[in-house]
């Protein structure tokens, strides 16, 4: 794709967004945090054309859509009309969470949807806001080297605690921001339509918070628990793991390779 008059990202401030500015940086990047755009409300005026529009900006408090789910559904449903009426090609990121969860497989673009929480329920909407002339990208587990996500949460607690308790009886792909940025940067030389985006390899939760602290060095003991004990406010599904049955689909690192390279990023 040409990308002559720019690229322009919602949710600039947050991981992916980073991410994404830092891949098509060459590119020229009109780069909108929160404070610059709330995607809830109509696109400000004065933006310039561009040739691509990453829309980052999300609700992603899956809990806090439970009892919000009206703000929840104007970030994720109203955020990407609001992306989409910007006219420019359109790349959109959604979630492992669109599925239930019940299928012993990773799930592939075919697969029906059955999402248990309201957060999935306004991300799969927002596929169909999006419309076919869209890139949807459904991806999992994001973690990078800003903003707040599991693996900064485990390092801190890490290096302050003797022991944590972490949910082992849900699985996914822990992805790595900077290579799912990169993988788009693939995609967008592909048709548009649904994608599944995720790292390679899958893990627990527990079993991500062990390879954490022994990536970091940190002596901290992982205590195995259930979802049911954690008693979290949203459902989740207990086998998240997606992958890709499009054979020209990019293919992302190992999640292992992915948090090595953000702990290098964090510790330089």
């Amino acid at each position: 794709m040409e990308l002559s008059r720019g690229v322009l990202v919602t949710g600039a401030g947050g991981q992916l967004g980073t991410a994404l500015c830092e891949e098509f940086a060459d590119a020229g990047i009109v780069a909108l945090t929160r404070a610059e755009w709330d995607v809830a409300l109509p696109p400000p005026e004065g933006l310039p054309d561009v040739d691509l529009v990453l829309h980052a900006a999300a609700w992603t408090d899956v809990d806090g859509a439970e009892t919000d789910p009206q703000d929840a559904a104007a970030v994720n449903v109203g955020g990407t009309q609001h992306a989409a009426e910007l006219g420019a090609p359109l790349v959109v990121f959604s979630t492992d969470y669109v599925f239930d969860g019940s299928k012993h497989e990773p799930y592939v673009e075919s697969d029906a949807p059955n999402p248990l929480s309201v957060y999935g329920r306004t991300k799969l909407q927002a596929e169909a806001v999006a419309g076919d002339a869209a890139w949807i990208v459904r991806t999992s587990w994001l973690f990078g080297w800003t903003s707040k996500n599991f693996v900064r949460t485990m390092l801190r607690l890490g290096a302050e605690r003797d022991e944590v308790a972490v949910v082992d009886d849900q699985r996914g792909s822990p992805t790595y921001v900077g290579h799912l940025a990169a993988g788009v940067r693939e995609l967008i030389e592909l048709p548009a339509g649904l994608w599944h985006l995720t790292a390679g390899g899958d893990c627990t939760w527990a079993e991500f918070a062990e390879a954490i602290f022994e990536e970091a060095g940190l002596e901290c003991r992982v205590r195995r628990i259930t979802a049911a004990e954690l008693g979290r406010e949203a459902p989740r599904p207990a086998n998240s793991v997606l992958r890709s049955e499009r054979r020209d689909a990019p293919r992302l690192p190992h999640w292992r390779e992915g948090l090595r390279e953000c702990l290098e990023r964090l510790g330089s």
